[in-house]
């Protein structure tokens, strides 16, 4: 099985508009959102780390372990199953409407996805 590619970082926030704003301004990065998709990605201005922000839930706290970093895989399930049989703990397969995702932990407790959002159709929004 090939090793999947991390593109994708999500930031936990509650600030989405100033946080728009800030990596557009400074950085380049271009907003995309679907209909209804809680999550907004920022594009790189090249070929660079897509930056998707995520509304933070009550009991997370800004500028503390707010990053969790995000591998693309196609078949989700597929994966999980190959990472429970390497001995890891991996979450159950959620449906993020249009895609799937499923949460384990790094060895220092980092949070990590194993997400198939980047093979979603275009325009793939919940639904």
């Amino acid at each position: 099985m090939n090793a999947p590619a991390c593109h994708r970082l999500i930031l936990y926030t509650r600030r989405i508009d100033e946080m728009i704003a800030f990596y557009g301004a400074h950085f380049g990065y271009r907003p995309v959102s679907a209909p209804g998709d809680r999550i907004v990605e920022l594009l790189p201005p090249g070929d660079g780390l897509r930056l998707m922000l995520h509304p933070a839930g009550k009991g997370q706290r800004e500028g503390q372990a707010l990053v969790k970093l995000v591998f693309d895989v196609a078949d989700v399930p597929a994966r999980r199953a190959a990472l429970l049989a390497a001995g890891l703990e991996v979450g159950p397969v959620h449906d993020g409407g249009g895609y799937q995702f499923a949460n384990l932990k790094d060895p220092s407790k980092n949070p990590v996805s194993i997400s198939s959002r980047a093979f979603r159709a275009p325009g793939g929004g919940p639904g």
